[in-house]
């Protein structure tokens, strides 16, 4: 993982800031946390599907 963080401001919609929430909290995360891995888990999906032939 990279060890340069940047700082950057998200809003969302309250019912998604409490799923965060929720689920970070059960998952024994940071909301903060627990949002890097969704982002970057996306995004090895996403390489991994036009990797593919």
């Amino acid at each position: 993982m990279a060890t340069n963080r940047y700082p950057f401001t998200l809003r969302l919609p309250e019912d998604l800031f409490d799923k965060i929430g929720k689920l970070a909290s059960a998952e024994r995360r940071s909301m903060n946390n627990l949002i890097e891995f969704i982002i970057a888990d996306y995004f090895r999906r996403q390489e991994a599907d036009q990797a593919q032939p």
